[in-house]
């Protein structure tokens, strides 16, 4: 009697699961205007014919949600008259994707100084970046930018990049300041693999010059008032996402790690190495409340050289710090932040957050134990707005006021910081 039931139960789980293997007979996506049709059903894994496997259809929106051209996707299955058939259907709510690059500041001389642009996220409706900005910095700088993640496949795509920049740069040496004018004209060409959802790598070459002028500030025996040099640069990217996208919210972890190798033929400069790790943890506090967090590990070869690759900088590591204020051949910055949402409608989104951000450095030449010293740390609390377009992609305008908390050098003071997405 139980080996009756016990076979009888098997072949009822088993004649169920079979049964319930319905075959997709037809896949329509409703929502897509700009992105054509054609380049979804290529990258989407599930195709007419296949068993409808409700895991993999996931692994899909998931990744339909990661594309700028897309802010919000779900699907509806519909059962076929034909026995064990359906129809798959994916509504998309689409970006819009063609985004001005506009910023203003004033120069440490007053001036005023901006930066225009324009790029397509969806170029050619597949997912291509495409664009190029203008910048007026005391000196002229322009670059032209293409990347198409999917060019061949899901998994292989290709980027281009050539960029013109000069700056006013301050190098620093001992406890003096020079300040020179930086020129970087490079070419560079990327491969682009998506290993699967979660793994994805960029790996190609860069060949660039690199030219300093002196222009003003202290001068040195050991540092020269001219240089033009030659560079080819090996670059890797791995990045791991797991993170899950709902409109302004964002959820998971993820991990970037940046690896260059640069060659140069000169005797100022040897051959050296860089790489650090970004890794981020976001979670959804209640309805309306993001926990952000950023934290950055970074060693370069430790050369005793002005030229330090590490900068201490408010757009980039530290709200309120200032522009350039150091640099250095390691980092270790943490930055976290609780953003949330006041108003919320269709089409805007308001947060406000309070963040703080901490950070501490390698000096050029030194020795790791750098970054316990106290004049190597620096910490910058505040608050902050963010304005944020649910129908534009990335279109967050970000207002934050950083103060010091600890500058272990006294050279920053906290102050406004103004940008163009979310800080990370």
């Amino acid at each position: 009697m139980i080996k009756k039931l016990f076979f009888g139960f098997l072949l009822f789980y088993f004649g169920t699961s079979f049964a319930q293997k319905n075959t997709i007979s037809k896949v329509i996506i409703k929502g897509a205007k700009k992105t054509k049709t054609a380049y979804l059903e290529k990258i989407v894994s599930f195709k007419k014919g296949d068993y409808l496997d409700s895991l993999i259809v996931q692994e899909d929106i998931i990744f339909l949600k990661r594309l700028p051209a897309i802010r919000n996707v779900n699907y509806v299955v519909k059962k076929d008259q034909k026995k064990n058939s359906v129809t798959l259907v994916l509504n998309l709510e689409e970006n819009f994707t063609v985004i001005p690059d506009i910023n203003l500041w004033t120069t440490t001389n007053q001036e005023l100084a901006y930066k225009i642009g324009l790029y397509d996220y969806n170029f050619l409706g597949a997912n291509n970046t495409f664009g190029g900005f203008y910048q007026k910095n005391i000196f002229d700088s322009y670059g032209l930018n293409f990347r198409a993640p999917n060019l061949f496949s899901k998994k292989w795509g290709m980027a281009f990049n050539f960029q013109n920049w000069k700056s006013k740069e301050p190098l620093f040496f001992g406890n003096n300041t020079a300040n020179y004018l930086y020129n970087n004209i490079s070419f560079e060409v990327l491969g682009l693999y998506q290993i699967n959802l979660k793994h994805k790598i960029d790996f190609g070459v860069t060949i660039f010059s690199e030219k300093y002028k002196y222009l003003s500030g202290a001068v040195s025996s050991n540092v020269p008032l001219e240089l033009d040099l030659d560079k080819t640069l090996l670059k890797l990217v791995y990045n791991y996402n797991n993170l899950n996208y709902f409109y302004q919210y964002v959820s998971g972890f993820k991990s970037t790690l940046y690896a260059q190798y640069v060659t140069t033929t000169n005797d100022f400069q040897n051959p050296f190495l860089i790489a650090w790790n970004d890794f981020f943890y976001y979670k959804r506090v209640g309805q309306k409340g993001n926990w952000a967090n950023r934290l950055r590990l970074g060693l370069a070869s430790n050369d005793d050289t002005p030229f330090a690759p590490f900068a201490l900088d408010n757009n980039v590591n530290l709200r309120g710090v200032g522009i350039l204020i150091d640099r250095g051949t390691g980092t270790f910055v943490l930055n976290t932040e609780y953003r949330h949402t006041v108003y919320d409608k269709k089409w805007l989104a308001i947060q406000t957050n309070v963040f703080t951000d901490f950070g501490s450095w390698r000096n050029p030449g030194g020795e790791l134990s750098d970054f316990l010293k106290s004049e190597s740390v620096r910490i910058f609390s505040g608050f902050g707005l963010r304005f944020i377009s649910k129908k534009v992609y990335n279109a967050t305008f970000r207002l934050d006021y950083g103060f010091k908390v600890f500058d272990g050098n006294n050279n920053a003071y906290g102050g406004l910081v103004f940008g163009i997405g979310q800080y990370f």
